[in-house]
């Protein structure tokens, strides 16, 4: 029996293809994530350099990658030209490259060799908060904070979602009074807010390569690529074991004051969003795990989607995401049945 698929931690082996076919494919994948770098279709753009590295390799990967954020400037330069806000328009270019494209280029290595879903997730993260920072500190040097807007902007929602009524109803309910000083905090956890909302973005892109890896290799062999497909499935979703480590310090926030807790606060925030999604993988992975089919599974998720709404659901995804990290409820740690029939 001929072995079909790598072993964790093993490189993809790239093959050899003539120069001019390799430049037009850099080109396609470089017109390609630009335009989701300047659309709504941001979420995938990611997968599209992991995608452009496991074809043409990753120097190829680099510069699909880099002519991308050229072309993505250039498209920001134009709508500035056009009348839009300066500082503004520079801020979302920075942001998108320093926290989305340069952290995709730097996991490329990571996602060649098959690491795990959430070692991948971590390290992306922590190099989108540098970028974020880098944007931060760039646009100071122009009298500027994104921050400032950012907060600014947040706080103006949150006013206007905070009224007179919904005071009432707070006044009568627990969960009422729950939701309204969890809005009211919303201003002070913005980094927190972005940073979800950029692992969600790696998230769904790791999925969309897992995918295409195993329609790929499918398509050139007719054997799929069940490994990389099996690693970056949603179910597969595990957070690093040393990021309980940032939720223990995030704990630390009522004890402290002024630009620690606001600190402490950020990471305490991102970290339950994080189990939040860890949790959700442990529930897709249990609907798995006893064979619910189309129907089953959208009637678990319409339930779950109900619970959350009264508060009780986001709970119990947080708990058990963050309880996974130590029971191991999917037995990921352990040789399992990868029910490929099934998907995320």
């Amino acid at each position: 029996m001929i072995e079909s698929s790598l072993h964790h931690g093993e490189t993809i082996s790239v093959p050899v293809r003539p120069f001019a076919r390799v430049a037009r494919s850099v080109a396609g994948y470089g017109v390609a994530t630009a335009l989701m770098l300047v659309s709504t279709a941001v979420v995938f753009a990611p997968a599209s350099v992991f995608h452009c590295a496991m074809r043409n390799g990753r120097r190829a990967a680099w510069a699909a990658a880099l002519l991308g954020v050229a072309l993505a400037g250039f498209a920001h330069v134009i709508t500035i030209a056009g009348g839009g806000e300066v500082k503004a328009g520079y801020t979302s270019f920075l942001a998108i490259a320093l926290s989305i494209a340069l952290p995709s280029m730097m996991a490329v290595p990571l996602v060649d060799r098959r690491e795990k879903f959430g070692t991948v997730l971590a390290f992306a993260l922590v190099c989108s908060f540098v970028g974020l920072s880098l944007t931060e500190l760039i646009m100071h040097s122009v009298d500027y904070s994104p921050y400032a807007v950012q907060v600014a902007e947040t706080t103006k929602l949150v006013n206007s979602m905070v009224s007179e009524r919904a005071r009432a109803a707070a006044a009568e309910s627990a969960i009422a009074r729950a939701g309204l000083w969890i809005t009211g905090h919303l201003p002070v956890v913005v980094p927190a807010m972005l940073l979800v909302n950029i692992a969600l973005v790696f998230i769904l892109s790791l999925m969309m390569y897992g995918r295409l890896s195993a329609w790929g290799a499918f398509a050139a062999t007719r054997v799929a690529d069940s490994e990389t497909r099996r690693t970056y499935l949603f179910r597969n979703l595990a957070l690093p074991e040393w990021m309980l480590f940032l939720f223990i310090a995030g704990g630390a926030t009522p004890l402290l004051s002024g630009a620690l807790q606001k600190v402490a606060a950020n990471l305490l925030a991102i970290m339950i969003g994080l189990y939040i999604l860890q949790g959700l993988a442990v529930f897709r992975a249990m609907l798995v795990r006893t064979g619910a089919g189309l129907s089953g599974a959208t009637l678990g998720f319409v339930l779950l989607f109900l619970l959350c709404l009264f508060g009780i659901g986001l709970l119990l995804l947080a708990g058990a995401g963050l309880f996974d990290s130590f029971l191991d409820f999917r037995h990921l740690n352990r040789k399992d049945d990868s029910h490929e029939s099934h998907t995320d």
